[in-house]
């Protein structure tokens, strides 16, 4: 089932009824009669299968469902924090964003033209702010409008997580787990943890999205990710992320087998005299890098090439005279199947805190909480 057929004035009232106890409490609180509502909570609970609330002479008792469902409501509509906005709303704004102008926005949600236009255009009045400016055939986001996406996205992920547990508590499994795989968590703790889990939730899905930190914060902030695994940072600049810590990695100094440094023990000025491929300004791992070489009292070497993929990287080293500097872990095989070599040990400082980064408001479901914990134990065998 689509959230797109629920009415969030009345998903308002459930969580009354859910605080309140009581249908004529509900009703006053949302401003509707108490047979609109007694009729409200009917359609709900025909839409989702499932009794939401068990009628007591003395009110309304939460059922399993509701418990589930209502703190997803109550998240989703403090993302929203208005009562001018309705589903149809909500819908048309994201439908925009997303497709990037109304005729792309019609195509994907199957709605008329006319109805997107309206829709985003009383949501602009009620919220007396202009959402969006027009750039010949594409429509942008002015920053109130961008700000008013994001609480968007963040209210139809719980709205949705509400749904999937609904499901989950009918026996059929839809909850689904969107990861972002920073690089190093691509080599071991990322596969262990999805092979763990699997073996214990076969039917949930887990969607994995590769690439930098760069690349993947924005989908995290917006919702589209859960978690993002890979080098943490500090200070943590996005006041709306938060971090976990599982283990500590230390890189090393690697290069193809047979370079001139290969079982040498190599000063920092003779890792100077070679070129570097390590990733862009900001990347843990190359602050580490400078930090080496400043320690030593030595200008860091030339970078001729910036870049933050080991296949690249790897690539790279095979056929030229480069350095860089790596987790073992991630070039586990080729070190093993002696295509690189490790050339030197760094010191302990240059370690790599590797964790996990979500969003502060972030409510796991009960999968997503055994999903981490397996973060965990796969962590613990690598400290």
């Amino acid at each position: 089932m689509a959230i797109w057929h629920l009415n969030l004035r009345h998903l308002a009232a459930v969580a009354h009824i859910a605080r309140l106890g009581t249908i004529n409490a509900a009703a006053q609180a949302v401003n509707l009669t108490q047979p609109a509502i007694t009729q409200a909570l009917a359609r709900i609970e025909t839409q989702l299968g499932i009794p939401l609330f068990e009628r007591r002479f003395d009110g309304m008792a939460p059922s399993p469902a509701a418990e589930m469902l209502v703190p997803r409501i109550e998240a989703a509509l403090a993302h929203i924090a208005s009562p001018h906005v309705t589903m149809a709303r909500l819908r048309a704004l994201l439908a925009l964003a997303d497709a990037g102008s109304y005729a792309g926005g019609s195509v994907v949600t199957g709605l008329s033209l006319p109805s997107l236009h309206r829709a985003v255009s009383d949501l602009s009045l009620s919220m007396r702010r202009s959402l969006v400016q027009r750039r010949g055939k594409i429509v942008v986001l002015t920053e109130a409008g961008a700000q008013l996406v994001r609480a968007f996205h963040l209210a139809r992920v719980e709205l949705e997580t509400g749904l999937s547990e609904i499901e989950a508590l009918k026996g059929r499994e839809t909850r689904w787990i969107a990861v972002g795989a920073m690089p190093l968590s691509r080599a071991r703790i990322l596969p262990a943890a999805v092979t763990r889990f699997l073996r214990r939730f076969p039917q949930v899905r887990i969607s994995i999205a590769e690439g930098s930190r760069a690349e993947l914060v924005e989908p995290l902030r917006n919702g589209a990710l859960d978690l993002l695994i890979g080098a943490l940072r500090e200070p943590l600049l996005e006041a709306d992320l938060t971090q976990q810590a599982l283990f500590t990695d230390l890189p090393a100094v690697v290069a193809r087998s047979g370079h001139p440094l290969a079982g040498t023990s190599p000063a920092p000025a003779d890792l100077a005299r070679f070129p570097w491929t390590v990733p862009a300004r900001g990347a843990p791992l190359r602050d580490g890098f400078e930090r080496y070489f400043a320690s030593a009292g030595i200008a860091a070497p030339a970078v001729p090439i910036e870049s933050g993929s080991v296949m690249m990287i790897r690539q790279i080293l095979v056929d030229s005279d480069f350095l860089t500097m790596l987790s073992p872990e991630q070039v586990a095989v080729e070190l093993e199947a002696q295509w690189l070599n490790k050339i030197a040990d760094l010191p302990p400082d240059l370690g790599r805190t590797i964790g996990v980064t979500t969003r502060a408001s972030w409510r796991p479901t009960q999968v997503q909480h055994e999903f981490l914990a397996d973060l965990e134990a796969v962590a613990a065998g690598m400290r």
